[in-house]
């Protein structure tokens, strides 16, 4: 029950954001509704919908959620939006040019709201936005440990560094922010001293300074820092155990990864990619596996978010070049740790 107070408010939290009969009505919903909730998505002129963990819901005039958008269903106007809007960016649009120019705004409770419009451009750059024409709200999810498995299997070999790799929606900022939490509050023997960079506000949550998620009491953010700048600040500054951040993919972070490896710092890390051989695929993931960083890899996939996969040694895919072995199956690479 305490859970599920914790993840309703944080539900509440977010449709706070909105103004008007769209938020009374998500406030509104029933408690499952708001359990299963992982975004509130308004477009102008459209129905507003909730993508949850069953699929894509809209919501009717009456506050009942229906699979057809239909007449019946509450339409977001154009008055709307530019409320809601408003309401984000607490009534200073001009306080948050920096976050609307990379088209997202952090608001209170940790939650990511992402932004679209039409661009404004000054020098040939993008400078801002006006005439919102969607907003996206991303209810934060704060799932106290559902690291616990890949913590227990993974163990010391964790200060190896560890890739966490999966889809869109698959749970890996929700796992990334939970193993955080456990390496600093050190759930699995001494606390560690871990720097989250947090380029996109989604693992800490940093609203006005202070993390609205639990990274555990040894944790510092460098919220809003590129990621590569991040590493390279960590490692200069903060003399991170481990650097946890979202998301890498660029040369310049491959680098920075790679010079962590060299200062002593293990990282945690998460990457796009469907399948492991989709992962083996990539350029820029091959890359970033050569660099020696990455000890393990855990794959998510399945259609509970969060569910692993498989969990795999680097190493062991590289050698046996995965990409090319038809005898090699993911089956094989889940036994490496008894996974079925």
């Amino acid at each position: 029950m305490e859970t599920e107070l914790k993840t309703n408010g944080r539900f509440d939290t977010a449709a706070n954001a909105l103004c008007g009969k769209i938020g009374d009505c998500l406030h509104a919903l029933p408690p499952e509704v708001k359990n299963s909730a992982q975004e509130i998505r308004l477009r102008a002129g459209r129905p507003v919908s909730l993508c949850c963990t069953g699929g894509i819901y809209f919501l009717g005039r009456s506050g009942r959620l229906t699979r057809c958008p239909a007449e019946a269903c509450l339409t977001a106007t154009k008055e709307d939006l530019d409320g809601s809007f408003k309401n984000i960016c607490g009534y200073s649009v001009y306080s948050h040019e920096n976050e609307i120019r990379n088209g997202y705004i952090t608001v209170y409770g940790g939650h990511r709201v992402g932004i679209c419009g039409t661009a404004v451009f000054k020098d040939g750059n993008v400078c801002g936005m006006k005439d919102i024409s969607s907003i996206n709200v991303r209810v934060a999810r704060e799932v106290i440990g559902c690291a616990d498995a890949i913590m227990a299997e993974l163990k010391s070999s964790l200060s190896g560094g560890l890739l966490l790799a999966g889809a869109p929606s698959s749970g890996k900022t929700t796992i990334l922010r939970d193993i955080a939490r456990q390496l600093s509050c050190g759930e699995n023997g001494e606390s560690k001293k871990v720097t989250v960079v947090d380029e996109r506000g989604e693992i800490a949550g940093t609203y006005l300074g202070v993390p609205q998620n639990d990274l555990g009491p040894c944790c510092d953010v460098l919220d809003g820092y590129p990621k590569a700048g991040g590493i390279m600040q960590a490692i200069r500054a903060l003399s991170p155990q481990f650097i946890v951040c979202d998301e890498l993919g660029t040369q310049a972070e491959a680098s920075a990864v790679e010079q962590s490896l060299n200062a002593g710092a293990a990282v945690v890390a998460s990457i796009h990619a469907g399948s492991i051989e989709e992962l083996l695929k990539r350029r820029q993931a091959a890359g970033l596996l050569r660099t020696g960083a990455f000890e393990n890899i855990v794959m998510l996939g399945g259609k509970v978010p969060g569910t692993v996969s498989g969990i795999y040694k680097t190493g062991d895919l590289l050698a046996e070049d995965f990409r090319l072995a038809d005898t090699y199956s993911v089956g094989d690479a889940c036994g490496i740790y008894g996974i079925a």
